[in-house]
């Protein structure tokens, strides 16, 4: 099996003008899977998908074969939040995401936690976990799995400790659940993951409390804000405080070499994703055991 074949590398790719641009756009990138926004990301409410659209989606997909597919939830929603209006807001239009990933039949959804702005974390987290049930309530997901994303621990976010990724995987265990890990997010958060100690540190602290085999998906971006930051600054893989060996290490562990890798680095156009893709795509092959 080539390296290609075995790693699913792939970009947040756009949807303007319609849903399938954004599975051409990957596919010309020449990439094995993809993630996209379902709708206008700034907006709460979306337009429902036309049948027409959702066949077409199939069908591009399967002539592209892009697996796994991934969409990610608008950053509107806030399911952790105090305000009674932005709350059912938020449910009502995650809800709507959970609908559009299955009719789009996507393998994963990922979505930010929230802020607990006005509340402990502790408070935020349980008011998360209620959100996300009564999102799905009855909803049949189907090969669906939500996967929460860690964050870089901005304002009042939850999620930017891995504990509380944890407790949230706990409180939703009856759910088809699991977990995004962002690079940039989780150095920004305070993970050391540009030294080769810091690394092992922190997949043994992934470990202990979300479980390896809980992550579904990695967002592989380098960031501009230095470790423990609490800011959210994607850069260029390789390019930012993380470094290239630090993305060497990453790509090239066996642990998750199954995960697809999603780039979301800046873009001016499509030649920035072409230049992250080919050196994530030299760390990988370069990784590859012969």
């Amino acid at each position: 099996m080539s390296i290609r074949e075995s790693v699913r590398i792939g970009i947040h790719a756009s949807i303007s003008g319609e849903l399938t641009r954004a599975l051409r756009e990957a596919a010309t990138l020449g990439c094995q899977t993809v993630q996209l926004f379902s709708r206008n990301p700034r907006g709460w409410e979306a337009r429902p998908l036309r049948r027409e659209e959702i066949r077409a989606f199939h069908r591009e997909r399967d002539r592209y074969g892009l697996d796994p597919i991934i969409l990610h939830a608008p950053y509107l929603i806030n399911l952790a939040a105090v305000d009674s209006t932005v709350r059912e807001r938020s449910i009502s239009a995650f809800r709507q995401e959970i609908a559009r990933a299955v009719q789009l039949g996507a393998e994963y959804l990922v979505v930010h936690p929230g802020s607990a702005r006005g509340r402990s974390a502790e408070e935020g987290i349980r008011a998360c976990a209620r959100a996300i049930r009564q999102a799905v309530r009855g909803v049949r997901l189907g090969a669906l799995r939500i996967l929460l994303e860690n964050t870089a621990g901005q304002g009042h976010q939850i999620g930017w400790r891995f504990e509380h990724l944890a407790v949230l995987l706990d409180e939703l265990s009856e759910l088809p659940i699991g977990v995004c890990v962002d690079t940039a997010h989780a150095f920004a958060a305070g993970y050391d993951l540009a030294t080769e100690a810091g690394f092992a540190a922190t997949l043994a602290e992934l470990q202990t409390t979300v479980g390896l085999e809980r992550i579904g998906v990695l967002h592989v971006n380098d960031t501009r804000v230095p470790r423990g930051g609490r800011v959210d600054r994607h850069w260029h893989v390789g390019e930012g405080n993380l470094g290239a060996e630090a993305f060497r290490r990453i790509v090239g562990d066996a642990r998750f070499r199954s995960r697809p890798l999603i780039l979301e680095t800046p873009r001016r156009t499509l030649d920035d994703d072409r230049w992250n893709l080919a050196r994530l795509t030299a760390w990988v092959a370069s990784s590859a055991p012969v």
